[in-house]
């Protein structure tokens, strides 16, 4: 795939961390390299906890986003869908290894861990400077009609 997932599938999305619609977001992009799913990304000065160091809650909502929509893909995949059932998170942590400089790219990989019709568990890293800074772990969960995230995409 040559576009990332967000763009393919939910352009019109304004999710502070994911969605290509807003501006001021963080505008993950999300894109499938064999059996995981990557995202590079550039962090800005704004996105710091204190000069050179990414903040923390940044990172979660990184995770969170890439984490989901690796879910997404998935699920997408498993059930043999052309569009990705709208995902919503049910459980994340994330361990913090090391400080996350922002001087260079962060790089996000995540992979399903295990998975049932509706839902994936998913372990990811976030890797900067060569090093991995941070972990992951959730679950997300593909929402009914009448969930308020139902068509989100």
């Amino acid at each position: 795939m040559s576009t990332s997932l967000q763009d393919t599938y939910a352009p019109h999305n304004a999710c502070f961390g994911c969605g290509p619609a807003n501006r001021d977001g963080l505008r993950i992009k999300s894109f499938v390299h064999g059996d995981e799913v990557v995202c590079t990304w550039q962090p800005q000065r704004m996105h710091e906890a204190f000069p050179g160091v990414l903040n923390g809650g940044v990172i979660g909502a990184l995770f969170d986003c890439h984490c989901n929509w690796t879910a997404a893909w998935h699920l997408m995949q498993r059930a043999g869908a052309t569009a990705p059932p709208s995902t919503v998170t049910s459980e994340y942590a994330v361990k913090l290894k090391r400080t996350t400089p922002t001087a260079g790219p962060v790089t996000l990989r995540a992979r399903v861990a295990e998975s049932t019709p509706n839902r994936a568990r998913i372990t990811a890293t976030l890797e900067a400077g060569g090093q991995v800074c941070a972990t992951a772990e959730g679950v997300f969960v593909a929402v009914p009609e009448g969930h308020p995230a139902f068509h989100r995409w």
